[in-house]
């Protein structure tokens, strides 16, 4: 279990990492899954900044799982 939460936080870290990137420069147009939701087209960079937060909140408090 804690294996599995600790990619579920590596997935959201990387998507909000990813949509930064695209956000900032262009690139990882492929990698940013929020940037095609259209509903989300004016708070992209602050939807991706909560997932950056997000996925590191989970990565670490996936230590406080016992197995």
């Amino acid at each position: 279990m804690r294996k599995f939460v600790e990619t579920v936080g590596f997935i959201v870290f990387a998507q909000g990492a990813a949509g930064l990137l695209y956000e900032w420069t262009g690139w990882f147009r492929l990698w940013a899954l929020v940037t095609r939701l259209d509903f989300l087209d004016d708070y992209g960079l602050f939807v991706n900044i909560v997932l950056v937060v997000t996925g590191a909140a989970v990565m670490i408090s996936a230590d406080a799982i016992r197995t």
